[in-house]
């Protein structure tokens, strides 16, 4: 019928729909340039495999839903049945509608509002119909390539048959040229997400599957295939997201026929879909992105997306204090308040007040679920508060946990059928908690109920920090597996309260940093990335959650002196500037701190304060430097007229100075005054006199194009210590 070339920003989607069948992709990856219409012909047909002996009589083609019926033995792109029949599919293309308003490609013509919403402006799209009148089954592929060059693939499965059909697998791919042999994700645990893991692609399929009903601390934010060695600034990637707060996979399988793919879905467990005669499941969007400059260029393709939608947060970032290192369970009106003054003094912009306020809950094994203020804790209730709060200046933020209850609650003890749960027993307790059904219509309704009268009955309740302390396990709803339902419910809950809240943020903590993906980022406006605020820990941790998000929805908050979760002890500096490049806050009772310890908080929050619209706004850079005990990072303005870069030393090196380390992202032809930022201490813990350069009052001057190939010689920290160097144009 027709061939598709798309192109957005550095990147180019070419499809071929010639076939009877479902398109191939002929090509995701680098930006072709316009390409002559006969050229797009000779490029499919320079494309197509050859015919492999001892197999099939024709070439085996990868459709944009891998088929068996097409010659397909690798994963399934749709794996279901009816009733043990229609279990294979031969899908053939009824009509493909191309939307491409910079390109002229075609009509647009029913493409869907969801697709719409999150392709935003100046986006291009495609959408494919195809139907297996046999299988008596229809499917419509979405796909969209943003603005930024974020390409998102959806696909929506009809059943047109008049029996129920089992979705047990249905999951968008992407191809990936043969230059891709290395593969990087993530993985980890509680207080230690985003670990970074890559090795060689072998053959066969490298499968990440979360079990956890959320996205789980081990989830792989991106999974990345790309050429030999590639860094933070090099080499060719390629890359996708599973956009799913439920239990989700993703994969990369490389086959000895010679095709490689990515791809991810929804992980769907037994009779978990069961689509009636005319119903439709779609899966999750799959993100996928290129970069021809390594990981950085993934990252500035994801933020600048993710920066261009309506939803994404607009004004400048509040610094946050959170209460519950400074008090935990020890909620008194008087003490809370003599830290709203200290919080206060020091620049603080919002102030949280954390578990605890909320009947019964003196610890953390009874109250969840009911949601009433506790008054023989609070006899006047928050009002009082929320007030000397806002008397600061400050915006007020309350912590809940609407998806759990604990069984000493009265909720439960009123409703036990509102709980997640396989016939006739409930699931292990995880924190002393069970988890609600929000998929059951009465539970639902109460928890909205709740929250929409926690924040009608306070004035001033601006912001809700939405934890999630436990895996979803054994999750049953009505007899059958529920984390589908459940994913879905907590969705609509999320969309309905802010539908009747205008402007109340909503920040998604899971025990940390166990729910964070795209979709809970439509509904949310940061995430808090771990338990942890050890700030050792939390280099390693914010600089692999910011491959795919920008600085200003990762929660980043300055630490006590002796970490909570480690016990590892900081001084203030290092805390600080690990805590600078994010929505920065503090994690700590200042209340009790001394007044030279105030001073430089202080300072540092006036100097994040200074530098957030270049942090918040800026493009992230990260430096592939060649000792493992050096980590350098930054933020460079998209003019390239100003930068900010930090340079941690995380343990004692082979070498006694490390080399010199480059600031990339700045402007080669224009010359640039590096020196640390005013106002706040330099590291004073060195192994070693500071170079020269740095012991100068001025500091240096010198061209981007030095800047970014031969770099700076930095001093010999000692180990767990930070110098912040702040770049301007001079010219």
């Amino acid at each position: 019928m027709t061939i598709v070339h798309l192109r957005r920003a550095r990147t180019s989607l070419v499809l071929d729909a010639r076939g009877p069948g479902l398109p191939r992709v002929v090509h995701w990856g680098a930006d072709l340039g316009p390409l002559p219409a006969g050229d797009l012909p000779a490029l499919v047909d320079a494309t197509l495999p050859p015919v492999v002996p001892s197999s099939f009589d024709a070439p085996t083609v990868l459709s944009l839903l891998p088929e068996t019926s097409a010659g397909w033995s690798g994963r399934p792109g749709l794996a279901g049945h009816r009733d043990g029949r229609d279990w294979s599919t031969a899908f053939r293309l009824d009509t493909i509608d191309v939307d491409d308003p910079r390109g002229g490609g075609g009509e647009a013509v029913r493409v869907s509002e969801d697709a719409r919403d999150h392709g935003g402006a100046g986006a291009a799209r495609v959408t494919v119909r195809a139907a297996d009148p046999g299988a008596g089954l229809s499917l419509t592929v979405e796909i969209t390539l943003s603005a930024s060059g974020l390409l998102t693939v959806r696909h929506r499965l009809r059943n047109d048959g008049d029996r129920p059909y089992e979705v047990r697998e249905l999951t968008p791919v992407l191809p990936v040229p043969a230059v891709a042999t290395e593969l990087l994700d993530l993985t980890g645990r509680w207080c230690r997400e985003r670990a970074p893991q890559r090795h060689p692609w072998p053959m066969g399929a490298w499968v990440r599957e979360g079990r956890h009903g959320r996205t789980g601390h081990d989830a792989t934010l991106l999974l990345v295939a790309g050429t030999p060695g590639f860094g933070f600034g090099h080499g060719e990637t390629w890359a996708v997201h599973t956009a799913w707060s439920g239990d989700h996979v993703t994969v990369a399988e490389r086959r000895p026929t010679g095709e490689a793919t990515l791809g991810g879905g929804e992980l769907l467990a037994p009779g978990e879909i069961l689509l009636g005669p005319g119903e439709e499941y779609a899966t999750p969007l799959l993100y996928a992105v290129h970069s021809a400059d390594g990981l950085d260029g993934l990252s500035d393709v994801l933020h600048t997306h993710l920066r261009a939608r309506p939803e994404h947060p607009r004004g400048p970032r509040p610094v946050t204090l959170n209460v519950w290192e400074a008090v935990y369970f020890d909620h008194d009106l008087d003490r809370l308040k003599g830290l709203a003054d200290r919080a206060a003094e020091v620049g603080v912009e919002r102030f949280v007040l954390d578990d605890g306020w909320f009947r019964g809950r003196r610890h953390d094994r009874a109250g969840l679920g009911d949601w009433w203020v506790d008054d023989d804790v609070w006899p006047d209730g928050l009002q009082p508060l929320i007030d000397h709060v806002r008397k600061h200046g400050m915006q007020f933020g309350l912590w809940v946990e609407p998806e759990m209850v604990n069984p000493d609650s009265d909720l439960f003890r009123a409703h036990p059928d509102w709980v997640l749960q396989a016939p006739g027993r409930l699931p292990p307790e995880w924190r002393h908690q069970q988890v609600l059904d929000l998929a059951h219509p009465d539970a639902y309704a109460h928890v909205l109920d709740r929250l929409d009268a926690v924040l009608r009955e306070h004035d001033g309740i601006a912001y809700l920090k939405w934890d999630h302390n436990r895996d979803l396990t054994e999750a049953g709803h009505a007899g059958r597996p529920g984390v589908h339902a459940q994913t879905r419910a907590v969705y609509r809950l999320l969309d309905e309260l802010r539908a009747r809240h205008p402007g109340l943020e909503i920040e998604s903590c899971s025990s940390g940093g166990a729910r964070v993906d795209l979709e809970i980022l439509r509904r949310t406006d940061r995430v808090w990335a771990s338990d942890c605020n050890d700030a050792l820990e939390r280099l390693s941790i914010q600089r692999w959650t910011g491959l795919l998000l920008p600085p200003e929805l990762i929660g980043t908050h300055i630490g006590p002196e002796r970490s909570h979760t480690t016990h590892r002890v900081h001084d203030l500096g290092f805390r600080a500037v690990t805590a600078l490049f994010g929505h920065h806050g503090i994690e700590w009772d200042i209340s009790g701190i001394s007044a030279t310890e105030r001073i430089e908080l202080a300072a540092w929050v006036a100097l994040h304060k200074r530098l957030r619209p270049l942090l918040h706004g800026g493009r992230v850079v990260r430096v592939d430097h060649p000792d493992p005990a050096v980590q350098a990072h930054g933020v460079v303005a998209h003019d390239r007229s100003h930068a900010v870069y930090a340079v941690s030393r995380l343990a004692t090196s082979a070498a006694q100075v490390p080399g010199a380390v480059r600031l990339p992202g700045l402007d080669p032809s224009r010359r640039y005054l590096v020196r640390p930022p005013a106002g706040v201490p330099e590291p004073a813990l060195l192994e070693l006199a500071p170079p020269a350069w740095l012991a100068a009052d001025g500091g240096v001057t010198l061209s981007g194009a030095v800047l970014g190939v031969v770099g700076v010689q930095v001093p010999a920290l000692h180990p767990e210590q930070a110098l912040l160097l702040e770049v301007t144009a001079v010219d």
